[in-house]
């Protein structure tokens, strides 16, 4: 029966992310979209907080955390459990707010897929999950008013990734990712022209753009735990992204498309364009460095609460096939180093209790605060989120399904810009392998 329950999971939120954009954000115009993964739904309960290890569930964000068969410390009828499995989606609703009105949108989108095998001191990690997303459509007016500009996109990049961690001695970790990027995004622009009369011309020009990107990139990790106290546990941890290029390959069209009904476009006839003799038929795009590091203490199977900081050079990040000016040819947007700081933990009351389910129920709560790198007219767009969640036993000990809960806001109104006001459900299970065992019996 479970095992059929994963399979409609998985089948669900594949199909419901391939049937529409895993975003609808204004902000997803920029570079390579805007970031989709943000750890397991464990991690965003908390705050985004991905310092903590632990025998049941994966920690995709630090490669370390693979190693050693962690589940000798809680053994089930004698035996261990040592193979892990997760898979995780979301559904966001969110509120685009301007000065000049506000509408509504939602997204649900698969979010990660990944096994998890402890070998003694090695441990292997392997999975999928989609780590940018783009979609928006946006509209841009002249001064008297009229409509003057439309834009729309969707795509995104994905990672398939490969991990491999070892325990060089009890309670120190370490680790290593190698993830394969890739992906397309696909961007239009909607010339609008009018006439003498202010009435908009059937026949519009549009121009779009494809990219097809792939690459490779490293993450490393370290990950050191260790009892402070007869009941106190440290935990810290490091992760290193060194940057790394992308390679797109680009395709470019222009077309004059009939306008009907003014919304559906009717391309007429098209050319494309000769990239090649500009250089930019296939360009690199750089993955910019990421460091993070987090601490936290707490008492084993309890009770845990960390902080974590994060940094990127998004500062480094260039896209030499598009420019981000307005009609004055003034540069509209730059690209800033990023940050988070990640508050957040959780609560077990009784992880073993026979007489309380929800006493062996994981309550987990954070937040955190963003500067996304993103500089628009000015304006640096930063992101806050509020969170809760909680782990439900299935099965065994091991095994649970994984409710979370976020609002939140990104941007601002100021600045003629748009404020994304945001509610994220996120649903995940975490399993072991007792769910894959043969039957002995039938």
């Amino acid at each position: 029966m479970i095992k059929k329950l994963v399979l409609v999971f998985i089948a669900l939120f594949a199909i419901q992310s391939y049937a529409q954009e895993g975003t609808q954000s204004p902000y997803s115009f920029y570079g390579i979209g805007s970031l989709k993964f943000k750890g397991t739904v464990e991690n965003k309960s908390m705050g985004g907080l991905s310092v903590y290890k632990d025998s049941v569930h994966i920690n995709l964000r630090n490669p370390a955390s693979y190693a050693g068969n962690n589940l000798k410390t809680i053994p089930y009828n004698g035996e261990t459990r040592p193979v892990k499995f997760t898979v995780g989606g979301s559904h966001t609703s969110t509120t685009l707010k301007s000065d000049s009105g506000e509408s509504k949108v939602t997204t649900s989108t698969f979010d990660y897929l990944a096994f998890s095998v402890p070998v003694g001191r090695f441990g292997f990690g392997i999975g999928l999950l989609p780590y940018t997303s783009v979609g928006y459509k946006l509209e841009n007016n002249r001064a008297d008013g009229q409509l003057d500009t439309r834009f729309s996109g969707k795509g995104g990049l994905n990672k398939a990734f490969f991990g491999a961690g070892y325990q060089i001695v009890d309670g120190l970790s370490v680790g290593v990712d190698a993830s394969y990027n890739f992906g397309s995004i696909e961007n239009s622009t909607l010339l609008l022209r009018y006439n003498n009369d202010g009435e908009l011309l059937q026949t519009q020009s549009r121009e779009d753009n494809r990219s097809e990107l792939s690459g490779l990139n490293f993450n490393f990790g370290l990950h050191y735990q260790a009892m402070v106290t007869d009941k106190l546990e440290l935990q810290t941890s490091f992760t290193y992204m060194p940057s790394a290029n992308l390679t797109s390959d680009n395709e470019r069209t222009f077309s004059s498309v009939l306008l009907a009904n003014n919304e559906n476009e009717y391309v007429i006839n098209s050319l494309d364009a000769n990239l090649a003799a500009s250089g930019l038929l296939e360009t690199e795009l750089k993955l910019p460095t990421k460091l993070t590091f987090g601490a936290g203490i707490g008492e084993p199977r309890k009770w845990f609460a960390g902080i974590e900081y994060e940094t990127q050079k998004t500062s480094e990040f260039s896209n030499p096939l598009y420019s981000y000016k307005n009609s004055n040819g003034v540069e509209t947007i730059q690209f800033e180093d990023a940050s988070r700081v990640s508050l957040g933990g959780f609560f077990i009351p009784e992880y073993n209790s026979f007489s309380s389910y929800w006493s062996r129920a994981v309550y987990r709560a954070g937040m955190r605060f963003e500067n996304t790198g993103l500089n628009v007219s000015d304006q640096s767009i930063k992101e806050f989120g509020i969170s809760f969640g909680v782990g439900l036993p299935v099965g065994n000990l091991f095994s649970n399904a994984n409710l979370g809960f976020e609002v939140g806001k990104r941007g601002t109104t100021d600045a003629n810009l748009i404020q994304e006001n945001f509610v994220n459900f996120n649903l995940s299970l975490s399993l072991n392998d007792r769910w894959f065992e043969k039957k002995k019996y039938n």
